[in-house]
C-alpha cells in the first residue's frame, strides 16, 4: 500500500532545502556574498490559487552598506542580482529541480532608490524545453511596495 500511494502521489522534491543548496552549491561566491534569503519556494498550485498563478520563489536582499552606491542606497548591479538568483530558483520550483541554465535577456526597471531590505517575487511566465521566461518584482520588505520589475529569458544549457 506504501509503495502503491507513492507512485500516485506527485512527489515535489523541489523546496526551501534544495533552493539552500543551489546558494550554496551553484551560485558564484561573489552571488553567495550578498547574503540572500530564500524566503518561499512554490514548485505547485497552493489549495485555493488564483487562476493565473504561476510556479515561484521570493528572495530577500537585505541590506547592508557594502552593497551600496556611495553608501546610501543599494547598487543597481545587486538588484539585478537578486532578480536573477531569485528567478533561477523560481525555473528549478517549476522543473521541480534546478537545471544548467544561462540568463540571455533581463531587463530592469528601477522605480525608487533603495535603502532597505528587498524582496524578489520571481515567477515563471513561461517553461519550456530550452527556453524559459519569466518576471520579478522588487519590493520593499516591510510595505511591499514596488521598487523594481524585472522581465527576463534563460536557455537551458
Amino acid at each position: 500500500m506504501g509503495e502503491v500511494h507513492r507512485l500516485l502521489t506527485p512527489q515535489v522534491a523541489f523546496g526551501l532545502q534544495a533552493a539552500g543548496r543551489l546558494m550554496t552549491e551553484v551560485f558564484a561566491p561573489w552571488v553567495q556574498d550578498l547574503a540572500l534569503l530564500v524566503e518561499s519556494v512554490e514548485p505547485a498550485r497552493p489549495p485555493g490559487a488564483l487562476p493565473d498563478w504561476q510556479p515561484g520563489a521570493t528572495v530577500r536582499l537585505p541590506f547592508s552598506k557594502k552593497i551600496c552606491s556611495d553608501g546610501a542606497v543599494v547598487c543597481s548591479q545587486a538588484l539585478m542580482a537578486l532578480a536573477d538568483t531569485a528567478m533561477v530558483i523560481a525555473c528549478s520550483a517549476a522543473w521541480n529541480g534546478y537545471r544548467p541554465m544561462s540568463t540571455i535577456d533581463q531587463t530592469t526597471h528601477f522605480l525608487r532608490p533603495v535603502n532597505f531590505d528587498v524582496v524578489a517575487d520571481a515567477r515563471v511566465v513561461r517553461i519550456g524545453r530550452n527556453t524559459s521566461f519569466g518576471r520579478v518584482m522588487l519590493l520593499h520588505a516591510a510595505d511591499k511596495r514596488p521598487v523594481g520589475m524585472v522581465a527576463s529569458a534563460y536557455s537551458m544549457l
